[in-house]
């Protein structure tokens, strides 16, 4: 599972789908794991807050061949905030649709007066518990964490959804959390930095 699949679920309730999140911090969580997927797959990089394209070869991944083919086509808008806020207003809805698509999530149409909404609900609750459950259990252990994983808990940190992750984790696990952003490749580490920046301003100006 990607990046931003894992931190969909971690930042959804688990039988309904509801969000656990201000929504603003949701998108740019969501934002920042399409970013950080293909900054793994080497297609970009970030570095003093501009994103430089790497290598414009499509991923295999559908939606993160859609997000490179939008910095491609956008080359003039390098700023990753500028990036973090415009993939933050869909990132729910293609997040979701990735993971309908794997069979995860299931779209579900809430019909309230003249207002439908739409919210993606877990096919197997246990499957949607797990990414949490996964990276309790990592910090828990002694064992290294992989980068992928370090950079899903940068983002977990990043937005507020710690307590999701840790709540009845041990003071080993939070102080291990603490220093594990820091030692993060750069490029991952400045996308954490950026985002949680972004989620306090967003919070602070009450953007829904």
């Amino acid at each position: 599972m990607l990046i931003a699949d894992e931190f969909f679920l971690i930042a959804h309730n688990d039988s309904r789908g509801k969000a656990r999140l201000h929504p603003a911090a949701t998108g740019l969580g969501l934002a920042a794991g399409l970013l950080g997927e293909l900054i793994l797959f080497r297609r970009i990089t970030v570095a003093s807050g501009l994103i430089t394209v790497l290598d414009r070869r499509p991923p295999a991944d559908a939606l993160a061949h859609t997000v490179l083919d939008q910095l491609i086509g956008e080359a003039q808008h390098r700023a990753v905030r500028t990036w973090l806020s415009f993939l933050a207003q869909t990132g729910v809805a293609t997040v979701g649709e990735r993971l309908a698509r794997a069979g995860v999530l299931r779209r579900q149409e809430n019909r309230r007066l003249l207002r439908t909404s739409l919210s993606y609900v877990p096919v197997d609750l246990n499957a949607a518990a797990w990414p949490a459950a996964r990276l309790w259990t990592l910090l828990e252990r002694p064992e290294p964490i992989a980068v992928p994983d370090a950079l899903l808990l940068g983002l977990v940190a990043a937005t507020g959804l710690t307590r999701e992750v840790l709540f009845s984790a041990g003071p080993q696990a939070h102080h291990r959390l603490s220093g594990l952003i820091p030692t993060l490749p750069a490029p991952l580490k400045e996308l954490v930095g950026h985002t949680e920046a972004a989620v306090g301003a967003a919070v602070l100006r009450g953007i829904p």
